[in-house]
Order: structure tokens, then C-alpha cells, then sequence
């Protein structure tokens, strides 16, 4: 399978811890060459050229800086080991350290700084360089504090929009991924399940997992048959595309019927419904999450804060373009 990464994109790997993020990074900048495959940069092949001859830039979970030098030249060391001239340097060190706000720590040794700022100035020698190829992050946020995690997620799409690189980070944070990434790389043990915008994971999520793994709470998903256009799910019939109910068909396989929590509603009041009876109601702040039982499952639905339950559980509907088919754990359709 081939995967096309564009020019100046931003991009996330994600998934759980021990899916292969970081050594599929690795394969990227060189650190380790793939058993079988090539890794292309535009057209030339890369597959078996060292770090250095990839023109990468690389940040990794623990900072990597020289302690004895002052942050100036840290941030400096890329483009002085390259033959940089001074002035230059200077510029663009002074760039990249008003971006991170490193200028008043910046004739500092870094022995004595924080981790937080041991992590910018590892940040910033990634971004130093603008002849890189791309620059990869490896859960670089890791031993930041919280609330400045944020913020450096948001710098670093503020770094992206301004230099225009190509960024590829790993996280296992659903959070991180899609708030920096224009596209997001979902893996598990070692394969690429699917490569998409944040927009396209929640909608429409290739594989189950991807449904379940995105989203808080994910996505649900029902053990079904189909019977024409419909998803039967126990005692309940829920409509479906009828081009997806086809190919479903065709596919064969394990059936599982799929659903976001947010995207079931409320039924009006003369519509046609399915009653969930409902076990708890928990109040999350500016929105309600519903977890009960429908057709001998277990379903989560996500209220407004003003959503209201009847005595007998709550009225839902399911609707056709949100309910989505999955044989063997892949979308189908």
C-alpha cells in the first residue's frame, strides 16, 4: 500500500503505545530502514540514505541539548555545523527563539533551565533550518507542563502556518493529534489504518477501531444483520444507505452496525423511535453523556445540556447518513 504525504502538510501518528509510531518516524528520517518497501522524497528514493543525507530535522520525547552551551548556541549548532554565515545565524536564531519566547534566556547556559524549556530549545533547534526536508516530533510534549503543552501545540501550528514545513508528529493523545494535524495517520500494530483529516476519523472512520480509538466517548457499535436497507440489531431495525446495506451483503463476514454518540438524537415528538432504556446520566459540562441498553447492547448517546429524558428511558433515531456498516471491522460502501 502506498501513502502520498504532501509537501508542507502537518501530520499526526497516531495510536496506542506499541503500534509502531515511533519506528515507522524512524523508517522516515533513516534511523531504520524498512524490511521491504521505499521511502520516496519526491522522486528521489531515500530508502537506504543515513539521517544526515535526508536533510531531516528530528525532536525526540527528551530534550537533546548541550548543557554547557548558552541557549544562543544551541539553537545555533545546526546551522554552524552546516558553515552558516554569522549574520544569518543570528537572524534566524533570534526568529525561531521570538517565536518559542526564548528571548530573554537566550545568552543563558541551559544547565539550570527547566525541562519545559530544555524541551523549547529542542523544539527550536528542530525548526532552525529552513532547508529541511521535514521535521519530526516524537511525543515531544511528553514532560511539558500541562497548561504549556497547550500552548506550544498552538505555537507549533502557528510555526507550521508561518515557515510552511512539512511537520510529522507521534502522539498517542487523540487531543494532540487532531488539534495540530491537517491530516491524521491512525495505526495499530504496525499497519496504517487510515489516513485522514480530523473530519473524515469522525464521520466516516475506515475500521473499527479508528471509530472506537477517536472520539470520547467512541464510536458505538452494534453486532448486526442486514435485511434490505436496514441494520437489524436485535429486536430493532435501523435504516441504512441502501448501497451500503448491498455491500455489506457482499462482503459477508462479522456485520457490526456503527454510530457516533454525538450524531444519534433526540426523536420529535411524532416521529418514529427506538427507546433506549437508560442506566446512567453522567453531566459533563456543557453536555450530557447517556450510556444504556438498546437491542441487548450497550449504547452511549450525547445529549445537549438541555436534552431531557422521559420517565421510560430516551427516544432516539438514528439517522440514514450517520449509520454506518463495518464487515470484519472495515467500512464498506
Amino acid at each position: 500500500m502506498q501513502h502520498v504525504w504532501e509537501d508542507g502538510g502537518a501530520y499526526a501518528l497516531l495510536g496506542p503505545s506499541g503500534c509502531g509510531k515511533t519506528t515507522l518516524l524512524n523508517i522516515i528520517s533513516g534511523l531504520v530502514e524498512p524490511s521491504e518497501g521505499k521511502v520516496m522524497f519526491g522522486e528521489q528514493d531515500v530508502t537506504t540514505l543515513s539521517p544526515e543525507r535526508r536533510n531531516i530535522g528530528q525532536v525526540f520525547q527528551f530534550p537533546v541539548i548541550y548543557d554547557t552551551m548558552t541557549v544562543f548556541d544551541n539553537l545555533a549548532f545546526p546551522l554552524r555545523n552546516r558553515g552558516m554565515d554569522e549574520g544569518y545565524i543570528t537572524r534566524r536564531v533570534n526568529h525561531i527563539a521570538g517565536m518559542l519566547s526564548l528571548e530573554d534566556v537566550l545568552k543563558r547556559r541551559a544547565n539550570n533551565l527547566t525541562a519545559d524549556a530544555k524541551q523549547k530549545i529542542s523544539l527550536g533547534r528542530g525548526l532552525v533550518r529552513e532547508d529541511v526536508a521535514a521535521v519530526l516530533f516524537d511525543e515531544p510534549l511528553t514532560v511539558i507542563d500541562p497548561h504549556l503543552k497547550w500552548q506550544l501545540r498552538r505555537k507549533l501550528r502557528e510555526i507550521h502556518e508561518q515557515l510552511n514545513l512539512t511537520l510529522v508528529y507521534v502522539t498517542h493523545d487523540q487531543t494532540e493529534a487532531l488539534t495540530f494535524a491537517d491530516k491524521v495517520v491512525v495505526m495499530l500494530a504496525g499497519q496504517v489504518l487510515q489516513v485522514g483529516t480530523p473530519q473524515a476519523l469522525f464521520e466516516r472512520p475506515a475500521h473499527t477501531f479508528v471509530g472506537y480509538f477517536i472520539g470520547s466517548p467512541g464510536m458505538n457499535f452494534f453486532d448486526c444483520e442486514v435485511d434490505g436497507s436496514e441494520a437489524v440489531v436485535g429486536d430493532i431495525r435501523v435504516p441504512v444507505d441502501p448501497a451500503m446495506a448491498e455491500a455489506a451483503r457482499n462482503a459477508g463476514g462479522r456485520l457490526q452496525l456503527g454510530i457516533r454518540p454525538e450524531l444519534i438524537r433526540p426523536a420529535g415528538a411524532d416521529e418514529a423511535a427506538h427507546l433506549i432504556k437508560v442506566d446512567k446520566v453522567e453531566d459533563l459540562g456543557d453536555y450530557l453523556l447517556v450510556t444504556g441498553q438498546l437491542g441487548g447492547h450497550e449504547v452511549h448517546v450525547r445529549l445537549d445540556e438541555s436534552g431531557t429524558i422521559d420517565s421510560d428511558g430516551l427516544r432516539v433515531v438514528f439517522p440514514v447518513d450517520n449509520a454506518l456498516l463495518y464487515a470484519d471491522d472495515k467500512l464498506v460502501g
